[in-house]
């Protein structure tokens, strides 16, 4: 047995794991493990971020493609308070993730060393909403135990992230351990007498509606989630932001429950008798607040199933709660057998049919003013961008028109294609998309607004330094569109701290290296981007839109006239 420096067994560990991409900035606490790095260049791949936040957010999105943890690494304090809104967006997503964090050395701790700060108090499972685990590794020897059990926690029961803290002095020790093999995530299986349950509640019901979404889902679980589908011509929607789950061009498809949900749809949820929510937490995005199914006890009777005993009754009380993991649950699912006749068909098609008439561009429901009519550009980028291709958004109103008129592949075809943050984080998806380029290979296409741009831009530096390419369609109307609507709601024609002056979005790209072109037309964005996929980098598109543009369904002056 060979002894070697502990920084050096880390990323040993990591290896052991089949991590291929550690994503983080670096900082001296833990120069032992960027050394690792060097030593193993050939067979995993640290990724240098420009800032902590765009670090773990591309560590987020390789948890959401990959289903292993994501991997991310970043010095003490500041960094670490930096990595913190990646971990929240992982912990809401239910996304395993690990991050390392270098910290103080031992003889320093619990003096408010040179950025110190406690970890288990920051990130612990007390905060509800941080990490599920925090752990700091003192032991050399001990390594591999918490990186096996790091990888394991992050996936078993709710995916989420784990935090492991590694005092600088710890990583310099030299030790003789060696890696533990490769963890695999537990599989919970439903209960026979729960799938029989389940059966005579379907075979009772006249309306009911499956919400798919959640953390835990594969391309084999959500083929066998459409085999259920189609066997008992179910009606599918699927949750916030994971509108990949379920095929939206299969018959059965209903549409997405979030944000900006479609009146119609909201009404079948309301009208339904049976809610089927498989994997989703039922959180107050996919659920309308709280009020498409009521909390604590919904109108509708409610089957369950997720794969953490914790999550099954927490906010509701369900007719049928069923712990089960989303592969064991979907294989269960599509051999569950359906009767000759069914009952709902007819329901099935009219809610596949409300689907289409919400995405229909003829029939949008609002006179747009401006010279860009955005239900056309996502209908150019559906018909441009092929079948695979990664779709990432931030947070704000100008993620709501590819959310409602894209029509996502689903992952039961092979691949994930949309990476989005149900926690509502800003600047998520310019790393993201750059994470999934370095990660995948695929083209990937990121829409962004400009505040939420201006969050993480700084990681173009990252895409053109390790060669990504993303294709970024940047919609610049001049404020937080979000906060201003909501604003003409509450307080309207008093404007607050929601206008914005921007920079020159397209010199800035070219600063970074992309290529970059502005759009004022409807007709000049096919074209553009057409040639921001032929380009041999990353591109971006800037959209000028007007203000009154503020969401798929309503003006500005229209929200602001109806709360007058």
């Amino acid at each position: 047995m060979t002894t070697q420096l502990a920084g050096h067994l880390l990323v040993e560990c990591l290896i052991a794991q089949g991590v291929t991409h550690a994503f983080g900035v670096p900082g001296e606490s833990y120069l032992a493990v960027l050394d690792g790095f060097h030593d193993h260049a050939d067979r995993i791949r640290f990724v240098i971020n420009r800032q902590e936040g765009g670090a773990a957010f591309m560590a987020e999105a390789q948890g959401k493609l990959t289903g292993r943890p994501g991997v991310c690494f970043v010095t003490r304090g500041p960094g670490a308070t930096n990595a913190s809104i990646g971990l929240h967006t992982a912990f809401q997503d239910s996304t395993p993730m690990v991050l390392f964090v270098g910290d103080v050395a031992s003889d320093a701790r619990d003096r408010e060393a040179f950025q110190e700060v406690d970890y288990n108090v920051f990130f612990g499972p007390s905060t509800k909403g941080m990490a599920k685990r925090v752990e700091r590794i003192d032991d050399a020897r001990r390594i591999p135990e918490y990186v096996a059990r790091a990888f394991a926690t992050a996936m078993n029961g709710r995916p989420g992230p784990v935090v492991l803290v590694l005092p600088e002095d710890m990583l310099t020790q030299t030790v003789d351990a060696t890696p533990l093999p490769r963890v695999e995530p537990v599989q919970a299986w439903a209960d026979p007498g729960a799938l029989r349950e389940l059966r005579s509640l379907l075979l009772a019901s006249e309306r009911p509606l499956v919400i798919a979404g959640g953390g835990g889902w594969t391309p084999q679980s959500a083929a066998a989630l459409q085999r259920f589908a189609e066997n008992w011509q179910l009606p599918v929607a699927n949750a916030f932001r994971f509108q990949d789950c379920f095929d939206n061009h299969l018959p059965q498809y209903a549409g997405d429950v979030g944000l900006g949900i479609s009146p119609a749809l909201a009404r079948r949820i309301r009208e339904s008798d049976l809610i089927l929510a498989i994997g989703p937490r039922l959180g107050e995005a996919t659920t309308g607040g709280y009020t498409l199914i009521e909390a604590p006890l919904p109108k509708q009777k409610l089957v369950h199933i997720h794969a953490s005993a914790e999550e099954l009754g927490r906010v509701y009380q369900p007719t049928l709660a069923i712990q089960s993991t989303m592969n064991a649950a979907a294989r269960s699912l599509e051999v569950l057998s359906a009767p000759p006749g069914i009952a709902w068909g007819q329901w099935t098609q009219a809610c596949h049919a409300d689907y289409l008439a919400n995405i229909d561009v003829a029939n949008g429901g609002i006179t747009l003013p401006g010279p860009v009519d955005m239900p056309a550009l996502i209908h150019t980028v559906q018909k441009l961008l092929p079948a695979d291709a990664v779709l990432t958004n931030g947070a704000g109103n100008f993620a709501s028109w590819l959310h409602r008129f894209y029509r996502y592949h689903g992952l039961a075809k092979g691949f994930k294609t949309q990476l989005g943050p149900t926690n509502g984080a800003m600047g998520y998806g310019v790393p993201a998309g750059i994470g999934a380029a370095i990660l995948t290979g695929r083209t990937v296409f990121t829409i962004a607004g400009d505040g939420d741009f201006l969050m993480n831009g700084q990681e173009l530096a990252t895409a053109v330094q390790h060669g990504a390419k993303t294709v970024i369609v940047l919609l610049n109307n001049g404020t937080y569109g979000t906060i201003r609507m909501h604003q003409e709601r509450e307080y309207p024609a008093r404007v607050s701290g929601s206008d914005l002056v921007n920079p020159d979005f397209c010199a800035l790209a070219r600063a970074y290296g992309y290529t970059a072109e502005r759009v004022t037309h409807t007709a000049e964005f096919e074209p553009a981007l057409q040639r921001a996929l032929a380009a041999p980098g990353g591109a971006l598109i800037e959209v000028m839109l007007d203000a009154e543009v503020l969401t798929t369904r309503g003006t500005l002056s229209a929200i602001r006239n109806k709360s007058r």
